[in-house]
């Protein structure tokens, strides 16, 4: 019959070293330095460090409060620059009102968009009505030649 070399156990290697490798006095025993065994002291001990690298073990842990879904709002915004290319699609939704001396009126409180961003340019001059709008926007809006109307309690 033929044996299987196997690695020799440490402990044949290390006769007569007290430690075996392993360092200090309390190092590499078994449950007696990491606290007890598997998840022991998760509610004593280690709850530290449950709540810093397992925080959804329990529950919430370190990340604060999380508010209800009911009470966040949340804005959506469109960027200056998208409001030529939209404007047909803003069309559809009806937000759009075209003057006969050519203005066009953009009436975002229709949309779901509630705030004007101020990425883009405008090349068109119109009147847009938001919630609200960026510094940058009203800026980019009145620089093309048209108007940024603020419309108070729709979205707020």
């Amino acid at each position: 019959m033929r044996s299987i070399p196997r690695r020799k156990k440490k402990t044949r290697k290390y006769r007569g070293s007290r430690l075996h490798g392993y360092g200090l006095q309390r190092q590499h025993r078994r449950s007696g330095r990491g606290g007890g065994f598997g998840k022991a002291g998760g509610h004593k001990h280690f709850w530290t460090w449950y709540t810093a690298y397992w925080p959804d073990y329990f529950g919430r842990g370190r990340r604060g409060m999380k508010r209800p879904r009911a009470v966040v709002r949340e804005v959506k915004g469109i960027n200056v620059g998208e409001l030529e290319s939209r404007l047909h699609e803003l069309e559809g939704m009806g937000a759009v009102a075209r003057g006969e001396d050519g203005t066009i009126e953009v009436d975002l409180t229709k949309t779901p968009y509630g705030k004007v961003l101020g990425r883009g340019e405008l090349k068109t001059p119109m009147v847009v009505k938001a919630a609200r709008f960026t510094e940058k926007a009203v800026s980019k809006i009145e620089a093309a030649g048209g108007k940024a109307v603020p419309v108070e309690g729709v979205g707020e």
